[in-house]
């Protein structure tokens, strides 16, 4: 049985030493399948909506005193965008403005191979998901930073199927 109410709040939300938010994200990727359902080597990546805007990026909020980081990149794929996965070995930590505040956030990023997508989750009613292309998730994600940590997972996916 899975969850259907978002958290919400920040009392359990963790801080650094300069009062900024650390934030924890995902990237949900698969491998795209044909029509038959085989399974093809053309990456795809999902990316949701920001509450505020159609903007798109990948899955990120709080990280919260109760949860490890992987847990709340779990947690965070869930609530915004609905799917389910396994999630893989950090891909680094990123520190950035927050445009609201003007300080110093951490934001820190997981690849998640997902596994379940639900038709129903938290953030339905709020968020649109989209699968994409690594090209078109390029050029629509707003954040330099999750760009980078796009990067890297292209990167390491390379590299783990030429071994």
């Amino acid at each position: 049985m899975v969850c259907m109410v978002s958290r919400s709040g920040r009392e359990l939300q963790r801080y650094n030493t300069s009062g900024g938010r650390q934030v924890v994200g995902c990237i949900p990727y698969r491998y795209k399948q044909d029509i038959d359902g085989n399974t093809s080597n053309e990456l795809e990546v999902l990316m949701v909506s920001s509450q505020k805007t159609e903007r798109l990026m990948f899955p990120k909020g709080g990280w919260e005193l109760d949860e490890s980081l992987e847990g709340a990149a779990c947690r965070e794929s869930l609530e915004e965008a609905g799917v389910i996965g396994l999630i893989e070995s950090e891909l680094g930590q990123w520190n950035f403005i927050s445009k609201r505040y003007g300080i110093y956030y951490e934001g820190y990023m997981f690849p998640l191979f997902v596994k379940e997508q639900l038709d129903y989750w938290p953030e339905k009613n709020v968020r649109t998901r989209v699968w994409m292309s690594v090209g078109e998730a390029r050029e629509v994600c707003q954040h330099w930073w999750m760009k980078e940590a796009l990067d890297i997972l292209v990167q390491r996916l390379i590299s783990s199927q030429q071994q």
